[in-house]
């Protein structure tokens, strides 16, 4: 430091370098850098919550809006008991028809397929050999009747001469010998006349049965031979018609109390798939043994077939319908649903809401149930079961709403609801039974 007069100067010395203060630098850059990072982990923290609020509102927002729901009424009703077996048609009558006799096919009288009455001609044999016999036979007989004639007229002529004892009673007894031979012998040419007709009729082969003819299997012209086992053609009976089919022993019992009632059980006979009704009938009688390798018993059905649905040897789905239950809750079988506690059906109430209820299912009977926990007029919901929840609210779906420019118009669940009837329980339990048919 210089004092020059009254000017003061004063001269401060830089500090000089040391390790201690490069150290101190170094820390204050360190702790920069860490609230540099922070700040940044911040920024990306709010930027992510920021983004994800307004998912979060609209999911919110999704689960709030009511689910559209399509609706069914719970009835009062009938539903049959069903016994379903697999089955096959079968003819009550199947012909082979073959030759009586030997010859020359002369004609085809039928189409391949053709529908045929009892009578109606088939095919027709060469008759000229057997019409030959037929004469022949005939000249024999003659021959054999005027032999027979002469011997009676000699018979008549020696009984008066032994009358006047003119002749030994030898003779007489000897003629008379003579006639019984005749007669034998005309009696062999009767039969062998008869014969050669019945040959020459079995010449114009025609239809033992009505029913369906096959496919053709002999020409013109082809030789058959008699009584051979080839057949010329075969007719199969179609109307009526019969199916056999089996069912478990267990439900024999139940089958057997109805025919002891003097009841016919209504068959229905349906295509491959089940879908299509093809012919109806009734039961006709059961076999006499039970199959002891299945456990199985065969029944069988016939069917009018007047329409020919029913085809020889084809297979069919069989209902048998073995009771009625009366005055029953039903429901579209769509809306049963289940759980690990059982079945369930989702109750529309009339504040717009579905409410879970436990029911016990029965008979099934196609897209019908028949159940017990619900009471008949009961408003039930048949499909967005992946969207409803117990409580959900819901809005009802009408019918064309939706489905390629229909209106569109909704109508609330509670307002759908008809009025419940008079001894319905409160809580939407099973009411009791009620003398009408409720459809």
């Amino acid at each position: 430091m210089k004092e020059q007069g009254s000017n003061v100067v004063v001269s401060e010395k830089p500090e000089a370098y040391t390790p201690e203060n490069s150290t101190t630098h170094k820390s204050h850059w360190w702790i920069w850098l860490l609230v540099a990072v922070l700040l940044i982990i911040g920024g990306i923290v709010w930027w992510h919550r920021s983004a994800a609020t307004p998912d979060a509102k609209a999911g919110g927002d999704a689960a709030s809006r009511p689910v559209m729901v399509t609706t069914a009424v719970a009835r009062q009703g009938d539903i049959g008991v069903f016994l379903n077996a697999l089955g096959a048609v079968t003819p009550v009558y199947t012909v082979t028809v073959t030759s009586r006799v030997q010859g020359q096919i002369t004609n085809v009288y039928y189409r391949e397929g053709q529908m045929v009455r009892k009578g109606d001609p088939l095919i027709e044999i060469d008759p000229r050999p057997y019409q030959a016999a037929l004469t022949q036979v005939e000249g024999q007989l003659a021959h054999d009747q005027a032999l027979l004639a002469e011997a009676k007229i000699d018979l008549e002529r020696y009984q008066q001469a032994l009358a006047r004892n003119a002749i030994a009673k030898q003779q007489v007894d000897d003629q008379l010998q003579v006639v019984a031979q005749d007669e034998g012998t005309v009696k062999n040419d009767q039969g062998q006349l008869a014969n050669a007709k019945v040959n020459l009729v079995y010449t114009h082969i025609t239809a033992p049965i009505a029913g369906r003819v096959g496919l053709r299997l002999v020409d013109p012209g082809n030789i058959v031979q008699a009584n051979s086992t080839t057949a010329l053609v075969v007719i199969t009976q179609l109307q009526p018609i019969t199916v056999i089919f089996s069912i478990a022993e267990d439900h024999l019992a139940q089958i057997q109390q109805q025919l002891q009632k003097g009841k016919k059980l209504p068959v229905d006979a349906f295509d491959r798939e089940g879908s299509t009704r093809l012919a109806s009938g009734t039961l006709l009688s059961l076999d006499n043994v039970i199959d002891p390798t299945t456990g199985t018993l065969k029944l069988k059905a016939i069917f009018d077939n007047k329409d020919s649905a029913l085809f020889a040897s084809q297979f069919v789905n069989v209902k048998l319908l073995v009771d009625t239950q009366r005055d029953v809750t039903l429901i579209p079988t769509a809306a049963i649903q289940r759980n690990a506690q059982g079945a369930y059906v989702y109750v529309i109430k009339a504040d717009q809401t579905a409410s879970i209820r436990t029911i016990n299912p029965g008979t099934t009977d196609g897209a019908t149930t028949a159940v017990q926990g619900l009471a008949p007029q009961e408003v039930i919901a048949t499909n967005g079961f992946d969207k409803l929840l117990d409580g959900s609210k819901v809005t009802v779906r009408t019918p064309g709403s939706g489905m390629g420019g229909g209106t569109g118009q909704h109508q609330q669940a509670g307002q759908a609801k008809p009025a419940a009837p008079a001894g319905a329980h409160p809580g939407g339990g099973a009411s009791g039974k009620s003398g009408g048919s409720g459809q």
